[in-house]
């Protein structure tokens, strides 16, 4: 309570089952005469960029497709992104898909404007205006990226994943559209899944959590508590796909004020170097990261147990918050998340170096409820190797 909340909502949410119906009006309640879908060569495969083109030509919208979007991307598929949207002299962004579409959706509009080098925005508050327009459509249920002032991007370079963090990021419309997850294959609904729960959990066990935002983060646990197993075994599972749609948004929520600690700092390497799946590192280092840091907060992580559907009474507080781990290992196991750093053919011996590494990311170190220092590093990427 002794630390100052900040908290700014994305500008408006329209969400719900069939609620991709409403683009046009939205693309008109920003003003975007000219705009550019930004997304991935799958959801282009897969007729969902057609649902949204389709749209917009009925009501009479320009528009231009960026489909060039990977898995965590590079600073060089913003610039290449940017160009293209330059030549197009587009006034709106759109960004339909994972996270990955949706910040450099978010960049591209900021810089839109700023004009400059990616690098120069990576930090805190280092953004000095707002950019041009802003829709946010996911098609997964993990990065919450829709309504928060985060982009992440891979510095291949240093081999890193590095973040702008700005209010002027926050979008200006978050559309969350349930009905657009449906075809999501199984694996990449459980380790986005996990992705969202994640965000609430380093959220609500934060160092600087807020009691304001402790409501978004424990909702958002229950949530994935109770949807994310049937959301990967029946994709078609309408509740159970809104219902994580929800755990994404509260997750996303939880960011902006208070943010994630070292389960995502320990992932950063694994992107950055190895081109590991955000959302599959995150899941494979989080019941290791709670693991360290049960006794700096035994009661909150009862609370997370509970929170994910165990039984904790009669138990102590040390057998409680251990729940919340075991939890999570069912969980994981129950959705066939990977479980093992040796199962991505990272080699041992780059522990030390990944250890090195994640010192750097001090913007989410800082957060953990306990130190973290690099020989705890790399106790926490042995345990998990």
């Amino acid at each position: 309570m002794s630390r100052l909340l900040q908290f700014q909502m994305v500008g408006r949410l329209v969400i719900g089952p069939g609620s991709l119906i409403q683009l046009p009006e939205c693309v008109q309640r920003l003003n975007g005469h000219h705009l550019m879908i930004v997304t991935d060569p799958g959801l282009v495969r897969a007729g969902i960029c057609d649902r949204l083109t389709t749209l917009l030509k009925k009501a009479g919208i320009s528009y231009v497709v960026y489909d060039k979007i990977e898995p965590d991307p590079r600073i060089e598929i913003v610039d290449d992104c940017l160009s293209a949207a330059r030549d197009a002299k587009v006034d709106m962004m759109v960004g339909l898909g994972g996270g990955s579409s949706l910040d450099v959706a978010k960049v591209v509009a900021m810089m839109l404007v700023n004009g400059g080098q990616v690098a120069s925005y990576v930090g805190i508050g280092k953004v000095p205006k707002p950019g041009v327009p802003t829709l946010m459509i996911p098609t997964t249920a993990g990065t919450g990226s829709e309504v928060t002032p985060i982009a992440v991007l891979s510095d291949k370079t240093e081999q890193l994943k590095k973040g702008i963090v700005s209010d002027y990021l926050i979008p200006g419309i978050a559309l969350i559209d349930p009905e657009l997850q449906v075809t999501l294959p199984p694996h990449v609904t459980a380790f986005t899944g996990i992705d969202a729960l994640a965000h609430s959990l380093e959220a609500y066990t934060n160092r600087f959590s807020q009691p304001f935002i402790d409501n978004f983060a424990l909702q958002g646990i229950r949530l994935v508590g109770q949807y994310l197993r049937r959301a990967v075994c029946c994709g078609d599972d309408m509740e159970a796909r809104s219902g994580m749609a929800m755990a994404a948004l509260y997750g996303g929520l939880c960011l902006g004020s208070v943010n994630t600690a070292a389960a995502h700092a320990l992932a950063y390497p694994l992107g950055g170097t190895y081109d590991v799946p955000h959302g599959v590192a995150v899941s494979l280092l989080l019941p290791h990261v709670m693991e360290f840091n049960l006794v700096a907060d035994l009661e909150k992580y009862a609370l997370v147990a509970d929170a994910l559907g165990e039984n904790t009474e009669g138990l102590s507080l040390r057998d409680a918050a251990e729940l919340s781990v075991e939890a999570l290992r069912q969980l994981s196991a129950d959705i066939e998340i990977v479980s093992r750093l040796s199962d991505l053919d990272i080699p041992e011996t780059a522990i030390d170096e990944m250890a090195a590494d994640v010192m750097k990311v001090t913007r989410l170190l800082k957060n953990n409820p306990r130190v973290v220092t690099e020989e705890a590093a790399k106790r926490i990427y042995r345990n998990a190797y």
